[in-house]
């Protein structure tokens, strides 16, 4: 059986917000996401961000409706990460996070990579990694 590609890349993921405002500013601000669409439609806002570059993938900041979706904020990944983001710099990274007073923890090294994890305002968990290179 031979395998065929359905899908050509990941567009979006969503996250359930309260107000997509204090997210919106944590991801573009501090972390340096870009509004990739931002358009109110009949009173629903579709706000999609992510990062500058060539790849379209991002988040979808989405408005929370009901109480189980409400229940689910900040909490969509259980105790799991949301994201796992890749830098080349990820001592750079640390010095922004702190710089912002976003806490950060579990700082590893292990034979492939280097990560720490921190927390959006939302409270999902996200883990910056820098890749060793090969050989490295």
């Amino acid at each position: 059986m031979t395998e065929e590609q359905f899908f050509s890349s990941i567009g979006r993921t969503v996250v359930l917000v309260d107000d997509p405002e204090p997210p919106l500013a944590f991801y573009r601000d501090v972390l340096g996401f870009r509004v990739l669409h931002d358009r109110t439609v009949d009173g629903y806002r579709y706000l999609h961000i992510g990062l500058p570059g060539p790849h379209p993938a991002g988040l979808w900041l989405m408005p929370a409706t009901g109480e189980a979706e409400r229940a689910l904020v900040g909490r969509q990944t259980g105790d799991q990460p949301l994201l796992v983001l890749y830098t080349d710099d990820l001592d750079a990274v640390a010095r922004r996070l702190k710089s912002h007073d976003v806490p950060v923890w579990n700082e590893r090294r292990d034979p492939d990579s280097r990560s720490l994890h921190f927390r959006d305002p939302l409270g999902s968990t996200l883990i910056a990694a820098q890749l060793t290179p090969a050989g490295g």
